[in-house]
């Protein structure tokens, strides 16, 4: 079947997605911004929903369920981003600028990941365990109690312990680079 004036022939998967885009992005887009209070972030949050169907939705057995699957993806994926914003805001550069320390050339080695992972191989393991699922396995605090098996408070103890250990073993002292450390 030839189509008129240039018209590119669309496969099924690509009517389904217009479809689906049509019918239920101003739903989705209100939905985004009830959450991210931001047309902008509204926007971003609507793109990425469509961008996961994209990649995921042909997992999804019964295509009448097409609306809730994106609904409830775009509730996790705001989920997933906000804990993200959580865990690394963002701040500009000039509020912080009095807090930012002098980093020692001389020290530059500390900081390498080696440098750093001898010495959290050093801090006591009770707070090893701690700093490792945080920093390394970017757990949240709940996921850490249940893990470890203690209360979220507890978590929250041996993580500023295990900090103050690594601040320690790291800088040698009040003036280290890794004061900061969060």
């Amino acid at each position: 079947m030839s189509h008129t004036s240039g018209a590119r022939d669309e496969t099924p998967l690509e009517d389904e997605f217009e479809g689906l885009v049509r019918a239920h992005y101003a739903s989705l887009y209100r939905f985004a911004l009830s959450l991210t209070r931001s047309e902008t972030d509204a926007s971003d949050l609507t793109q990425q929903t469509f961008l996961i169907w994209g990649s995921k939705g042909h997992q999804l057995r019964d295509r009448s369920r097409a609306k809730t699957w994106l609904f409830t993806t775009m509730h996790r994926e705001f989920l997933r981003l906000r804990r993200h914003q959580v865990r690394f805001p963002q701040v500009e550069l000039s509020e912080v600028d009095p807090e930012l320390s002098f980093v020692d050339l001389e020290r530059i080695e500390i900081l390498s990941l080696d440098g750093v992972l001898r010495a959290l191989a050093q801090v006591e393991p009770l707070y090893r365990a701690a700093l490792s699922l945080f920093y390394v396995e970017e757990m949240s605090y709940r996921e850490m109690a249940d893990i470890l098996g203690v209360p979220i408070g507890t978590v929250q103890s041996r993580l500023s312990r295990g900090k103050a250990q690594l601040r320690q073993l790291l800088g040698k002292g009040s003036a280290s680079p890794m004061k900061d450390l969060r």
